[in-house]
């Protein structure tokens, strides 16, 4: 695919992570604003893989590892979620030996490879003079590795687990936080007419914001978070204690998925790890659940409480961004241009306070951005807690 020529320059763009809604409006933004002022922009599919897989050769086929961006394209897609570059969890500092690239393992054959500079070579071989890829603070920390390595990178914060530092605000995370409220208020009609326990675990391996959030919203009555281990008999007291209260003798729990007993550690579903050392989590709503309706036999004047226990998982990650994931992405697209445009590069664009800025891409693997569980959690009613509103930034405590 031969890349146009006699403009300003070529940008390229990816997304790497999990996908969630925002992603394409956010490709939309920066496609149509860099075309208009004069750039080439290429898509790089599937996360920083695209980056290694590229053979150099200009007779070989790269059609997997990227394309052209026009802005019909853009257009067509720009309102939908996902992402239609496709996505990935590769780290090419860190690729284990059976994802390095067929053309490339008689180079790379360590257990462990740092393809970087393989990526740079790509870089240059497509001509792209500046990158922006969007993502998480695993994806964005090796954003932060070609920054060190001096190449001109503009980073798009994007995680649904809002948990990247240096800004208020990850794409993903509204839209998140919506479907969470709406699918556990959906859910309350089952719990009350068997007269259950509602558990429902949702992502956050870190950072508790995705269960804490809907909490304060209203959506359940408690909820555990990776920042607190949690006592199980002492939840399972609150539940039946707000079950009892309730007239329709329900009650509710939002459970981050790396939750932990106290004493205990996250619950992994195996011992794989990805590139960037992460085993997958699952299976403590579960846990839950089997403790609660055991204790509630202790609690419940031997009585059990009957439990329903539900993962909610991509259904908050699936389908069309709400508003603020349709208007901050557009936002953030359009001021990583405005960086370009003036040269400038080496930063992560954020949201801080209400307002719209920029930070030193370093800050992304500085520091870990996690509840503040003094100010906001309370440890022994196992729920969210709030002094005062006024003057607070819209989404509270994720703020910095």
């Amino acid at each position: 695919m031969k890349i146009p020529k006699n403009t300003k320059g070529v940008i390229g763009i990816l997304t790497g992570g999990g996908d969630v809604p925002g992603l394409n409006p956010a490709i939309r933004a920066v496609t149509i604003r860099a075309l208009r002022e004069g750039y080439t922009v290429l898509g790089i599919r599937k996360g920083w893989k695209g980056l290694i897989d590229i053979i150099r050769d200009e007779k070989a086929d790269n059609s997997e590892n990227y394309s052209i961006l026009t802005e019909e394209l853009v257009n067509r897609v720009g309102r939908t979620g996902g992402t239609f570059l496709h996505s990935s969890r590769i780290n090419p500092s860190k690729t284990s030996k059976s994802r390095v690239p067929i053309h490339l393992q008689d180079k790379y054959n360590a257990e462990v490879n740092d393809l970087t500079e393989e990526v740079l070579a790509n870089l240059a071989f497509l001509n792209i003079d500046y990158l922006i890829p969007i993502g998480g603070d695993d994806t964005l920390s090796y954003a932060v590795r070609l920054d060190m390595e001096g190449f001109k990178v503009v980073a798009i914060p994007k995680t649904m687990d809002n948990d990247v530092p240096g800004t208020d605000y990850c794409i993903g995370f509204s839209t998140c936080i919506t479907r969470t409220i709406s699918l556990t208020h959906s859910l309350r009609t089952s719990a009350g007419s068997h007269e259950r326990f509602l558990v429902l675990e949702v992502f956050g391996r870190y950072a508790g914001f995705t269960s804490i959030l809907p909490t304060l919203a209203g959506a359940a009555n408690r909820c555990v978070i990776p920042e607190h281990k949690f006592d199980i008999h002492r939840l399972t007291q609150l539940m039946l204690e707000d079950r009892y209260k309730n007239p329709s003798r329900y009650s509710v729990v939002l459970i981050s998925e790396g939750a932990a007993f106290t004493g205990e550690e996250m619950i992994f579903q195996d011992n794989v790890t990805d590139d960037y050392g992460h085993k997958k989590l699952g299976g403590i709503g579960e846990r839950v659940s089997d403790q609660m309706k055991l204790l509630s036999l202790e609690y419940n004047k031997g009585v059990p409480v009957n439990v329903i226990n539900q993962k909610l998982g991509y259904l908050v990650r699936c389908g069309d961004p709400d508003a603020i994931d349709s208007i901050v992405p557009m936002a953030f697209g359009n001021l990583a241009l405005d960086l370009i445009i003036k040269g400038i590069h080496g930063r992560l664009i954020t949201l801080r306070n209400g307002r719209y800025d920029n930070a030193p891409i370093d800050i992304i693997t500085s520091s870990k951005k996690i509840v503040d569980i003094d100010r906001y959690y309370n440890t022994e009613r196992l729920r969210p807690k709030y002094n005062s509103f006024e003057l607070q930034p819209l989404f509270l405590m994720t703020s910095l």
